[in-house]
C-alpha cells in the first residue's frame, strides 16, 4: 500500500478558512507601514549558506542546529532563509541601496525555515513580517519602529495584552568586556548550569541569560549586569530612546537579561511579549545591528529593524477573540439559472455585469439543480440578491431580482437595466466597509 501523501512535519497548509485572517493582518500592516513611509522589498528564500554563518553567527542555535542547508547541482552550499535581516542587508549592499548615506526604510513578508521541534505557535516553516532601516543612527528611529508596532497592536485590538521589554547591548567592546566578566562568573558555577547553558558557555554565553531553566536562573540572579558595562555613547542612546518612548506614552520594562539570539545585534534590543500564548510569548522582536553591513564587506552603515511572526499574531487574535466578524466580504448577487439556455445566458450576463460594475462580487450557480437547491445555495453564500433566470425570464430578457437580506419584494429587472439597479449596492458606504480587508 502506498504511503499517504501529507505535508512535511512543521510545514502547514493555510486553508481557505484561515487565509482571510492572514490577509487582514498583512493588509493592516502594509497600510500602516505605507503611512510611515516604508517601502516593500521582496527577497529570495534561498541564499548562500555563508550569508547566515557570517551574519547570524557561528555558535548560535540557528546556525548550528536549525538551518535547512543542502548542496545544489553546482556543489554550492545553499540555505533556506531562517530569518530576513541578513538577506535584506545582502540585497541593500548588492544593489547599492544605502550607498552615499541614503536612508532606506524597507519591509518584507514571507516564509522562514528553522528545523526545531514543532509546537503551537512555532513551526519549521513560519511566516514573518520584517522591517529594516538603514543610515539612521539615532534613537529617534528606534522609537519610531517601536511606536508603529504599538500602533499596530492598538489597531488589532490587543494593545493591553502585550508588553514592551527593552535593553541595550552596548558597543562591541562593551559586550566583549561584559562577556568576559559573565563567563568568569559562570565558570565558578558551571555544575549548576543546565546542559544547554554549559554548551553555550564556550560558544554564545550571552544567550545563557535567556535560559528558562530554574536552576540556571538562580545562578544568574547574582551574575554581573550588562548595564554596568555599557559605554557612554550607548548609555546616551538608550536614555534618548527611553525619553522618546515616555514622550510617546509607550510603557516599557527594562529587562537586563534581554539579549536576543542572533550575534549581529548591538545597542537597542526590544521584544513585545504576551502571557496569553503560553511558552510562545514573543510576538515581535528586534533591535540595532550597526556593524552588520560592514561585516558583509560594506561601509559602516547604521541599521535597525524588527520581525514579527504571523502565526503567533493570528493565534493571539483567535485566543483573544479579536478576529473581525466579517473578513470575507459577501457577494452582492448570486445568479440562479434553470435550463441549458438560461445557463448559457447567465454566463454572458455575468461577464457583462462585471464589465459594467468593477468591484461587483457575483457568483453564478454551477452544476444545475432545482429551484429550491439553487436558492438555498444563494442564501448560504451571503449574497444580498438572488438573480433568477429561467425560461420565462429568458424570453422577456428580464431577471427576477429577489432580496435575500430583507423583506423586499422580488422585482423583474430588464437585462440592460440590471447594472444600474445593482450599482448603488456595490458603491454603498456599508459595502465599502464590509469589504475593506479584501
Amino acid at each position: 500500500m502506498s504511503k499517504t501523501l501529507q505535508a512535511i512535519r512543521g510545514m502547514n497548509d493555510i486553508l481557505p478558512g484561515q487565509t482571510p485572517i492572514w490577509r487582514y493582518l498583512e493588509n493592516t500592516f502594509a497600510q500602516l507601514l505605507s503611512s510611515y513611509g516604508y517601502h516593500e522589498i521582496r527577497l529570495p528564500i534561498l541564499e548562500f549558506t555563508e550569508l547566515f554563518a557570517r551574519g547570524i553567527g557561528e555558535g548560535t542555535d540557528v546556525v548550528d542546529k536549525e538551518m535547512y542547508t543542502f548542496r545544489d547541482r553546482n556543489d554550492e552550499s545553499l540555505t533556506l532563509r531562517p530569518e530576513g535581516t541578513a538577506g535584506c542587508v545582502r540585497a541593500v549592499l548588492e544593489h547599492g541601496l544605502a550607498g552615499g548615506g541614503q536612508v532606506q526604510k524597507l519591509w518584507y513578508a514571507g516564509p522562514m525555515f528553522r528545523y526545531e521541534k514543532p509546537q503551537k505557535g512555532r513551526y519549521r516553516q513560519f511566516h514573518q513580517i520584517g522591517v529594516e532601516v538603514f543610515n539612521l543612527p539615532g534613537p529617534d528611529i528606534d522609537a519610531e519602529l517601536i511606536g508603529l508596532t504599538a500602533r499596530l497592536w492598538k489597531q488589532l485590538g490587543f494593545g493591553e495584552s502585550v508588553r514592551l521589554e527593552l535593553n541595550s547591548l552596548g558597543s562591541p567592546e562593551a559586550r566583549a568586556n561584559y562577556r568576559a566578566a559573565l563567563v568568569a562568573y559562570l565558570e565558578r558555577h558551571v555544575d549548576q548550569l543546565d546542559e544547554d547553558s554549559q554548551r553555550r558557555l564556550t560558544t554564545n554565553p550571552l544567550r545563557i541569560l535567556d535560559s528558562k531553566v530554574a536552576t540556571t536562573q538562580a545562578v544568574l540572579a547574582q551574575a554581573p549586569l550588562l548595564q554596568d558595562y555599557l559605554d557612554d555613547e550607548s548609555r546616551v542612546h538608550f536614555d534618548g530612546l527611553r525619553a522618546r518612548l515616555d514622550a510617546m506614552g509607550i510603557a516599557y520594562v527594562v529587562n537586563p537579561k534581554l539579549v536576543r539570539g542572533l550575534d549581529y545585534y548591538g545597542r537597542t534590543v526590544f521584544e513585545w511579549v504576551t502571557d496569553r500564548l503560553g511558552a510562545q510569548g514573543t510576538v515581535c522582536a528586534g533591535g540595532r545591528y550597526d556593524g552588520l553591513v560592514s561585516q558583509f564587506g560594506g561601509k559602516p552603515t547604521p541599521g535597525v529593524g524588527f520581525a514579527m511572526g504571523i502565526e503567533r499574531l493570528v493565534l493571539l487574535l483567535e485566543t483573544l477573540q479579536l478576529v473581525p466578524a466579517t473578513l470575507e466580504a459577501s457577494p452582492h448577487a448570486f445568479i440562479c439559472a434553470f435550463g441549458d439556455a438560461a445557463e448559457l445566458a447567465a454566463a454572458g450576463l455575468a461577464e457583462r455585469l462585471r464589465d459594467a460594475l468593477p468591484g461587483l462580487r457575483l457568483l453564478v450557480n454551477a452544476g444545475g439543480g432545482s429551484f429550491k437547491s439553487q436558492f438555498k445555495k444563494a442564501d448560504k453564500s451571503g449574497a444580498r440578491f438572488a438573480l433568477i433566470l429561467g425560461g420565462d425570464e429568458l424570453g422577456a430578457r428580464v431577471v427576477g431580482c429577489k432580496p435575500l437580506r430583507d423583506d423586499g419584494e422580488q422585482q423583474s429587472i430588464a437585462w440592460d437595466a440590471l447594472g444600474d439597479y445593482l450599482a448603488p449596492w456595490v458603491a454603498s458606504v456599508d459595502d465599502k466597509n464590509e469589504g475593506r480587508h479584501e
